[in-house]
């Protein structure tokens, strides 16, 4: 996996040691960006579930300001770790060792201009993600990546082959 576009572009990003991780395509993971490319520059990201942390460091390669990343798993939190080094981005980055929705559910409304969420697809954290959203505003915009055959409440959802994007937008 690489970084697809912006500062960063190219360089390659280390995958956790994890079976369990599903890794977010080049072609999604670009499309996505272009979708939300208005609102980069100058963004407080969020990378729930954030794995290599891919998502959150293309948010940055393209303009983002800073960007924080929650994760669980050790193979995913040493993978991360490794990818923040390697683009020098420390100072620009927090990571926070825990449950992303419990994390979420503690943030207060504006908390972050942009969320990114790529939930496992056998796990109910998308609608849940969307529905916390919805009590709690905690970002401007909300994305998530899920399945395609799930059918989520959000503002606008893009498919792409077995997966989609569904975005969600502060009122």
């Amino acid at each position: 996996m690489r970084v697809v576009a912006g500062e960063f572009g190219g360089r390659r990003l280390v995958m956790p040691k994890d079976a369990r991780v599903r890794p977010t395509s080049d072609r999604v993971r670009e499309a996505w960006m272009n979708i939300l490319g208005a609102a980069l520059p100058g963004a407080r990201v969020v990378d729930l579930f954030a794995g290599s942390g891919a998502l959150g460091l293309e948010a940055l390669s393209r303009g983002a300001l800073t960007a924080d990343f929650v994760e669980i798993g050790s193979a995913s939190l040493k993978a991360l770790s490794a990818n923040i080094e390697a683009l020098g981005v420390d100072a620009r980055c927090r990571v926070h060792k825990g449950d992303a929705m419990r994390f979420t559910e503690a943030l207060d409304s504006n908390a972050y201009d942009l969320a990114f969420a790529d939930p496992p697809y056998n796990h109910e954290a998308a609608a849940r993600l969307i529905g916390l959203f919805r009590q709690t505003p905690f970002a401007r915009i909300l994305s998530v990546e899920h399945r395609a055959t799930l059918a989520l409440p959000g503002d606008d959802s893009r498919r792409y082959g077995d997966t989609a994007l569904t975005f969600c937008y502060a009122p």
